[in-house]
C-alpha cells in the first residue's frame, strides 16, 4: 500500500478511503480516511485564512496531538508551509519565531495560551484548537474532499523547522514537499516498513526527527501512527504496548531516560522492532536491544539535509556508516581545507591520531539543502566555497567509515592536544554509576581546555568519587588527556526541548553552578568535593592569567 507520490500533498490524497486505523492516540483512535477528512477540512480553512498572495505560511504551537499530523496534511494540500513553534520559547524569543517565519496563522491550544499572553504578533490569526470556537469555525467545511492546490509542486515550501544552535537565535531551515516526500520513501525502503507497522512518534513534532524519521516514512508506506503528546520515559513501554508500535525515533538523550526505569523481568515482552535515532551511542544503544530486545539503528543526517550516512552490513562497532550514494563527504581540517588522514586505532580500539584525524564533515558535491529563512548569512556560512559545511566532527577509518565525533563547538583542546566530546561520553557511557552523562570543555586557568563531564546518578544513589576514578583507570581506550577535570553531579541532565544535552547551559555555568561539583586538582588522581575556598583560588588563578572573562567574570 505504499504510496509514490512526488509530494507530500499526494501521499496525504491517498490514504482518502482507506479505513484501516491511522491515527492512534490517548484519547482513542482515527481511520486513515478520517485523518485526511480532517486535512481536507484544515486546508479549505486555511485556504479562506491564508493571503491570496505573499507567504502562505502558519505555525503550529501544539504538543504532539491528533491537531499536529492533521495540519501538516493540511499545509500539504494547501500549499503552505510549517513553522513548528517550540513551546519552551518565551516571551520575545517566542514571538520573533513566530513573526520570523511570516506566520499569518498561529495553531495553539489552550495550555499554550500563557504563552502568548501579552506578545505583540500583528497580523497573526491565532486558532486554539481545543475550544467550541474553534470547531464551529471547522463545521463548515467538513464535507471537503482533500483536493490539491494548483500551486503544489515538489519544490514547494512545506516546512520551516528550527535547528537548535548553541549561539544566537534559531535558524529556520527549509523544507520542500518533494524532498520530505522523498524522505519518507527512502526510509520505508531502508526499513521495509509496511502498512501494518505502527509509528511511535514519541520525540516533538515541532522538530524535525519526529516529522522526517517518523511520520514521513508512515505517510509513505501508509503506516499507523501513534502519538504521545510529550515524551514520558515511565511511559514508553506502556505506550508501545498499548499501541502495538512496531518502529520510533529518537534523539538526544531519550534512550538513557528510558534505560533509568527500573527493569522488570517482562520488558522484552513488547512489539517493536527497530528504533532509529541520533546520538544514543555504542553503549546504550547495545543495553537497549539486550533489555528491550529492540535493535536502534543510529543514523546521521544533517537537519537541513546537506549530508547523510547510511549504516550497511559490515559497518564497525561505533560507526554510523558510509556516505549515502550521491555524496561526496570528507573529513577535513577548516583552517587548511584539506583532508584529515585515516583514523588509526590501537588493539583496545583507542583512537591514536585523534589531532590529525578529526575534523569537520562537508558535502563537496550536490546536496539538497534548502537554504534558510531569511538568513542569507547564516545560509552563506553553511555553503562556503562550493561545499556544504556540517558543522560535525568525524573521523574516517581507512575502510572510508565514518565515526561521529560531536558538534564543532564540543571540541575540546587539552595540553594542545584535539579532543571531542563524544568519544569521551562513549567511554563514560560505560559506568555503571550513571543514567547519563555529558561532556564538554571549560577553560583552562593558563590556556586552552580542560573537562568537565556532568553526571547523572541512578535513581536514589550517590556519586562514588572513588569508584569513579577506579572505573577511568580500568578504561584502555582512555586516553592520558581526556579523564573529567570536573564531574557535576545532577539529578537530571539539563536538555533542550527535543532531548538534546544543553551544553551551552553547561558550559557557561562550568563549575560556577548550584550542583555539587568534584575536582581532581592538579597532580591528584582521586577526586574531591570542590569547596568554595577552592573555587576562590581557581578565580584567582583565572584572573592572574587575564581568563577570568572566560566565565563570565
Amino acid at each position: 500500500m505504499e504510496s509514490t507520490g512526488s509530494t507530500v500533498a499526494q501521499l496525504v490524497q491517498a490514504r482518502w478511503g482507506d479505513h484501516r486505523t491511522g491515527l492512534r492516540h490517548a484519547g482513542g483512535r482515527l481511520t486513515h480516511h478520517q485523518v485526511t477528512a480532517g486535512a481536507a477540512a484544515r486546508a479549505a480553512l486555511l485556504a479562506d485564512l491564508l493571503p491570496p498572495h505573499g507567504e502562505r505560511h502558519i505555525g503550529v504551537l501544539l504538543d504532539n496531538t491528533p491537531e499536529f499530523p492533521q495540519w501538516l496534511s493540511a499545509a500539504a494540500l494547501a500549499g503552505a508551509a510549517v513553522a513548528g513553534i517550540n513551546p519552551t520559547r518565551r516571551g520575545p524569543e517566542l514571538a520573533r519565531d513566530i513573526l520570523h517565519t511570516d506566520c499569518t496563522v498561529l495553531v495553539t491550544e489552550r495550555t499554550h495560551l500563557p504563552l502568548l499572553a501579552g506578545l505583540e504578533l500583528p497580523g497573526v490569526h491565532v486558532l486554539v484548537t481545543d475550544t467550541d470556537a474553534y470547531a464551529d469555525l471547522l463545521a463548515p467545511y467538513a464535507d471537503a474532499k482533500p483536493e490539491i492546490d494548483r500551486t503544489v509542486r515538489p519544490d514547494s515550501r512545506m516546512l520551516l523547522y528550527f535547528t537548535s544552535g548553541s549561539t544566537g537565535a534559531p535558524k529556520a531551515a527549509i523544507c520542500s514537499q518533494g524532498r520530505l516526500a522523498a524522505a519518507g520513501r527512502s526510509l520505508v525502503q531502508h526499513f521495509g516498513i509496511q502498512a501494518s507497522d505502527t509509528h511511535y512518534i514519541c520525540m516533538p513534532m515541532f522538530h524535525g526527527n519526529a516529522v522526517i524519521a517518523d511520520w514521513a516514512p508512515a505517510l509513505a508506506a501508509g503506516a499507523g501512527v501513534a502519538l504521545r503528546s510529550r515524551f514520558s520515559a515511565s511511559g514508553f513501554l506502556p505506550d508501545v504496548r498499548e499501541f502495538g508500535a512496531t518502529y520510533f525515533t529518537y534523539v538526544g538523550r531519550a534512550v538513557q531516560y528510558i534505560l533509568a526505569t527500573p527493569e522488570r523481568p517482562d520488558d522484552r515482552e513488547n512489539p517493536l522492532r527497530v528504533g532509529f535515532g541520533t546520538e544514543a551511542g555504542a553503549v546504550d544503544a547495545a543495553r537497549f536491544e539486550k533489555r528491550f530486545g529492540v535493535r536502534l539503528v543510529e543514523g546521521y543526517g544533517s537537519s537541513e539535509g546537506g549530508a547523510a550516512i547510511q549504516r550497511t552490513p559490515g559497518t564497525p562497532a561505533g560507526a554510523i556508516g558510509r556516505a549515502a550514494p550521491g555524496d561526496d563527504l570528507a573529513v577535513v581540517d577548516p583552517e587548511t581545507r584539506r583532508e584529515c588522514e585515516p583514523a588509526r586505532f590501537g588493539v583496545d580500539g583507542r583512537l591514536l591520531n585523534g589531532t590529525t584525524a578529526i575534523g569537520e564533515l562537508v558535502n563537496r558535491g550536490p546536496n539538497p539543502f534548502e537554504g534558510y529563512w531569511r538568513n542569507e548569512e547564516a545560509q552563506a556560512e553553511r555553503c562556503r566555497d562550493g561545499w556544504y559545511w556540517t558543522g560535525d566532527l568525524f573521523y574516517r577509518d581507512a575502510a572510508g567509515f565514518l565515526y561521529f565525533a560531536g558538534r564543532t563547538d564540543d571540541r575540546l583542546r587539552v595540553d594542545s592536544e584535539n579532543l571531542a566530546a563524544a568519544m569521551i561520553e562513549n567511554i563514560l557511557a560505560r559506568y555503571d554509576g550513571a543514567v547519563a552523562v555529558a561532556v564538554y570543555a571549560v577553560p583552562d586557568p593558563v590556556a586552552g581546555d580542560q573537562v568537565m563531564a556532568a553526571l547523572a546518578p541512578p535513581p536514589d544513589a550517590a556519586f562514588d568519587p572513588d569508584a569513579f576514578a577506579a572505573f577511568l583507570l580500568a578504561q584502555p581506550d582512555l586516553g592520558t588527556k581526556m579523564a573529567p577535570a570536573y564531574v557535576r553531579v545532577v539529578r537530571r541532565m539539563p536538555t533542550t526541548a527535543t532531548n538534546k544535552v544543553a551544553r551551552g547551559l553547561l558550559r557557561r555555568e562550568a563549575f560556577l553552578c548550584e550542583d555539587p561539583v568534584w575536582w581532581r586538582p592538579p597532580g591528584s588522581g582521586s577526586y574531591r568535593r570542590l569547596t568554595p575556598s577552592d573555587v576562590s583560588s581557581l578565580l584567582t588563578r583565572y584572573a592572574t592569567h587575564s581568563r577570568a572573562v572566560l566565565l563570565g567574570r
